[in-house]
């Protein structure tokens, strides 16, 4: 489950990913393939996976302990050995850390 709070939090990858429309199924199925190895990777947190509803692009939300580990979960083999497929798959992809700044909720 995401932890979406400020403070003392986990560190945010949110990677942006653009794909032509006909190859978003194929490039989202890749991404929860790798999601579920990344789901069993020391201090993994939660992984959120989004699609456009013009096809175009993919949102992949990623909470982790830390940026070490993260880090380390990136380095591995088993991580990066689909990645020509997915770069065949997707125009560009646009990752970046984040912290939390400030969160609003519904009925407070």
């Amino acid at each position: 489950m995401p932890q979406i709070q400020t403070g003392n939090q986990p560190v945010t990858q949110i990677t942006v990913i653009e794909a032509e429309p006909e190859k978003q199924h194929e490039a989202l199925s890749l991404m929860a393939e790798r999601a579920h190895f990344m789901a069993r990777q020391p201090g993994f947190v939660s992984i959120s996976l989004h699609r456009s509803l013009d096809g175009r692009r993919i949102v992949n939300y990623a909470q982790w302990q830390n940026r070490e580990l993260l880090q380390s979960a990136h380095r591995s083999p088993d991580f990066r050995k689909a990645w020509r497929k997915f770069d065949d798959l997707t125009d560009q992809i646009d990752p970046h850390l984040y912290e939390v700044a400030e969160v609003l909720e519904g009925g407070r």
